[in-house]
């Protein structure tokens, strides 16, 4: 995918995969909402999560955003690596964060009509990836 095509491809997808590091080494992988905002993936995430403990201990991250049906030529995805990083009070309550304005609208207009919401049981990681990998099947046919 060119840089527009990613850019454009990870603000419409729904779903991420997040792949962590266990304490005893192993991986993990789990589903979860995100926005980006042309420089980072932001995840909103249970702080009291394997996903969080796994992170807070070692914060290599792949992220997986995929999609595509049945069709080989179909598939197209993105996968992001690097250190995520808590952004904000944790769990955020909805404290005054500048960073957070954009995730946060983003976040509302994407998944709750316009309305972020703080429950008091989710915080925000940011991923700035250090390496990005594209594919996108569909180009194969050209």
């Amino acid at each position: 995918m060119t840089a527009d095509e990613r850019d454009a491809f990870l603000r419409e997808a729904a779903i991420c995969r997040v792949a962590t590091v266990g304490a005893d080494g192993s991986p993990h992988a789990t589903a979860l909402w995100f926005v980006w905002d042309g420089t980072s993936l932001w995840l909103n995430s249970l702080t009291r999560s394997r996903r969080w403990i796994d992170l807070e201990r070692d914060p290599r991250v792949s992220v997986v955003v995929d999609d595509g049906g049945k069709d080989f030529l179909s598939l197209r995805g993105v996968e992001l690596q690097g250190r995520a990083e808590a952004v904000g009070e944790i769990p955020r309550t909805g404290e005054p964060v500048d960073e957070l304005v954009e995730p946060e609208r983003l976040f509302g207009d994407k998944y709750a009509n316009g309305e972020f919401r703080y429950d008091g049981r989710h915080g925000w990681l940011r991923l700035t990836p250090e390496k990005t990998v594209s594919w996108d099947f569909a180009k194969l046919r050209r």
